[in-house]
C-alpha cells in the first residue's frame, strides 16, 4: 500500500459516516451520553434554586418524544403541566415560576438524529425561604353571614408589594357582582361589592398566595379555597338620641328595642358597623379601651362586637331597668336590658339569638364622629369611588 492510500484509508476514518463524532458527540461508533442528547435546565442536582430560574428541557438535534416532570411539596408529588414545542426540540412549563421548598423530578425521552432513543432523569431542589407570611381569612369557610360581611384579610407580616399579593388573591360570587379590593395599611386587605350582598350569594375566596413574594425575602405559605353563604338580610338601626334601636329583617320591622347609648363624655360611634363576633359572655375591662378604671365587668352577656377598638352591643344587667330608651349611660357601647347570666327572654337575649355575623348595625345622631373604615369591618362608611381608589393594581 502506499503512503498515499494510507493517508487516504485514515482520512475516510474521520468522516461523519464513520461515527467518529456527530452533532451529539458521538465517538468511535458509541451512543452519546444522554446528558448530550437531553439538556435539562436547571442542572442535575442543583441545590437552593431560586423560584424565577427558567425550567426547560431541550434537545439540541432530533425530538423530543415525551418530558414528565413532578414537583413534590408537603409530601405530595404533582404533575407540573407543560408542552413540547412544534418543532419537538423544546419543553417548557405552562407556569414559568418555580415553587420554593420543592423538589422536581424530571424525566425526558428524545430521538437523536440518527432515531435512536435515549432518557435522561434529573432531579433538583429550590430555594427554602427562611421567612413566611399568611393571611388571617374572615369570615370562616362554610360559614352563614349576614349581608353586610366584608371579606377581610389581616396579614402577620408587613406588604411591601401590595400589588402581588392583591393578585394573588380572588373573590367572586354567584349570582356575580362586582367586588373590589381595599388595602388598609400594609397588612390589610378587605373586600366587598359597591352594595350589601344579596341574601342567597355563595361567596369564594380563593388564596394562591403560596412563594408569592410580599415583600423583599418574605414569600406567601397559603394555597387554599374558602366559601360562605349570605344569609337574610338584617339591618338594625340605632338612635342615640331617641334611644332605641329598630331591627328590620329583609326589610320589614321585626321589633323596636329600647336601648342605652354612650353618654355625653363617652357617646358612641356614628356609622354602618357589622357584627365581627359574637360571644354569650365575656370580661370588659375599662383599661383594655384606653378608659381608667371605671369599670371591670366579667361576665358581660350576649356580648356582639362591632369594631376592633371595643365597641360592643351586649346585654346589660347592671342598670336599673328603667335606664333603657330613657338615658345614655355607657362608655360607648350600645345597652340592651338583660339579666345576670343572660336571658333568652330578655330583649338582649332576644337579638342575640337572631343575629348572624356579618349583619348591620347603623348609629346615628350619636355626638361621635363616624367609625373609620377599618376599625373593625367599618368598609360601608366608605363610598364606591373611594373603595376602589384602595386597590393596588391598576
Amino acid at each position: 500500500m502506499t503512503w498515499a492510500g494510507l493517508l487516504a484509508g485514515v482520512a475516510g476514518c474521520t468522516s461523519g459516516s464513520s461515527g467518529i463524532s456527530s452533532g451529539f458527540g458521538e465517538v468511535f461508533g458509541k451512543p452519546p451520553a444522554p446528558g448530550d442528547v437531553i439538556r435539562v435546565t436547571p442542572d442535575d442536582a442543583s441545590k437552593g434554586v431560586r423560584p424565577e430560574r427558567e425550567l426547560s428541557v431541550r434537545v439540541p438535534e432530533g425530538r423530543l418524544e415525551s418530558v414528565k416532570v413532578v414537583r413534590s411539596q408537603d409530601a405530595q408529588e404533582t404533575p407540573v403541566p407543560g408542552r413540547i414545542s412544534a418543532d419537538g426540540r423544546s419543553w417548557k412549563p405552562d407556569d414559568g415560576r418555580l415553587a420554593l421548598a420543592a423538589k422536581y423530578t424530571v424525566d425526558a425521552v428524545a430521538l437523536d438524529g440518527h432515531g435512536r432513543r435515549s432518557a435522561r432523569h434529573t432531579t433538583f431542589t429550590t430555594y427554602v425561604p427562611e421567612e413566611r407570611f399568611i393571611g388571617y381569612v374572615a369570615p370562616e369557610n362554610r360559614s352563614v353571614v349576614g349581608t353586610g360581611m366584608i371579606v377581610s384579610l389581616e396579614f402577620n407580616r408587613e406588604i411591601t408589594d401590595r400589588a402581588a399579593v392583591e393578585r394573588a388573591v380572588s373573590v367572586t360570587a354567584k349570582p356575580a357582582t362586582e367586588i373590589r379590593p381595599h388595602w388598609f395599611g400594609k397588612d390589610r386587605l378587605d373586600f366587598r361589592p359597591e352594595e350589601y350582598w344579596k341574601p342567597g350569594t355563595k361567596v369564594t375566596v380563593a388564596l394562591r398566595l403560596r412563594d408569592v413574594e410580599g415583600a423583599p425575602g418574605v414569600y406567601g405559605l397559603q394555597h387554599k379555597t374558602i366559601s360562605f353563604t349570605v344569609g337574610r338580610s338584617q339591618v338594625s338601626l340605632v338612635d342615640a338620641v331617641k334611644r332605641t334601636m329598630e331591627v328590620r329583617r329583609d326589610g320589614t320591622l321585626l321589633a323596636t328595642v329600647p336601648i342605652t347609648a354612650g353618654a355625653p363624655t363617652t357617646p358612641t360611634y356614628n356609622g354602618k358597623m357589622v357584627v365581627a363576633e359574637m360571644l354569650d359572655v365575656t370580661r370588659m375591662n375599662s383599661r383594655t379601651v384606653g378608659f381608667g378604671g371605671e369599670y371591670d365587668i366579667p361576665d358581660v352577656p350576649h356580648a356582639i362586637r362591632l369594631t376592633s377598638s371595643g365597641t360592643f352591643l351586649h346585654g346589660n344587667y347592671w342598670a336599673p331597668a328603667d335606664t333603657f330608651g330613657r338615658a345614655n349611660v355607657s362608655h360607648g357601647c350600645v345597652g340592651l336590658r338583660d339579666v345576670k347570666g343572660g336571658g333568652s327572654d330578655t330583649p338582649a337575649g332576644w337579638f342575640f339569638d337572631r343575629s348572624l355575623i356579618g349583619d348591620v348595625v347603623e348609629v346615628v345622631h350619636s355626638k361621635d364622629k363616624t367609625v373609620a373604615p377599618d376599625n373593625g369591618l367599618g368598609g360601608w362608611n366608605m363610598n364606591w369611588t373611594a373603595w376602589k381608589a384602595g386597590s393596588a393594581v391598576r
